[in-house]
């Protein structure tokens, strides 16, 4: 068996605007799965700078599935971002402390949780993911699309914000892959099954 390898910063030889996300990102809010990719018109590096309003002392992570593909200017937006909504103002105050330092005592700014991708998620260009969202395993989301709330796994998602076009198969069929999770398999199976994960029959699935 010759399976690309998981390790590989670059799985393309001569080539190093396609990444294996997991072995670049150095921020440790940024959890990346075995073999999802990102690939950037300029450079990989990019990929943390397109990860915005991300503090340390909000806590929320990026948790990014197996088998993911990630297109160039896709754009995480995180909890830093909100700011209070139901106050009689939404201007932060207290992060410039001297006299405003007390401000937010008593309070909290709002927080949604962590961003979670699931797998065989595949993420158009200049997408934008907006803070504590879930998609769901298998999901597409079209390129230039706002996701401001969750998108079922197998659920192809478009526009601003993000509409649900169509399911990628029947409720049938997308209750066997959930059950599969065929992006658990050992790699071994992973490769011997490439044929079949490429076609459109669940049931040649071995």
């Amino acid at each position: 068996m010759n399976a690309p390898d998981k390790n590989d910063p670059f799985p393309l030889e001569n080539y190093d605007r396609l990444c294996f996300l997991k072995n670049i990102v150095k921020n440790p809010n940024i959890v990346v799965g075995d073999y999802t990719y990102y690939d950037d018109f300029e450079d990989v590096s990019n990929f943390e700078r397109n990860f915005k309003y991300h503090f340390d002392f909000v806590g929320d992570k990026l948790i990014i599935g197996k088998f993911c593909m990630i297109a160039s200017d896709v754009t995480f937006i995180m909890n830093g971002a909100n700011h209070l909504s139901s106050s009689i103002s939404s201007y932060p105050f207290a992060i410039f402390g001297k006299d405003w330092k007390h401000a937010m005592d008593g309070k909290s700014y709002p927080s949604k949780g962590n961003t979670v991708i699931g797998n065989d998620v595949w993420i158009g260009y200049k997408a934008t993911i907006m803070p504590g969202i879930t998609i769901g395993d298998g999901a597409i989301i079209a390129s230039n699309t706002t996701v401001a709330k969750n998108v079922e796994p197998y659920s192809i998602v478009g526009g601003n914000p993000s509409k649900l076009i169509r399911k990628r198969f029947s409720e049938g069929d997308i209750a066997k892959l959930l059950e599969q999770q065929w992006w658990d398999w050992p790699i071994e199976k992973i490769t011997a099954n490439v044929q079949n994960l490429t076609g459109t029959n669940l049931n040649l699935l071995f």
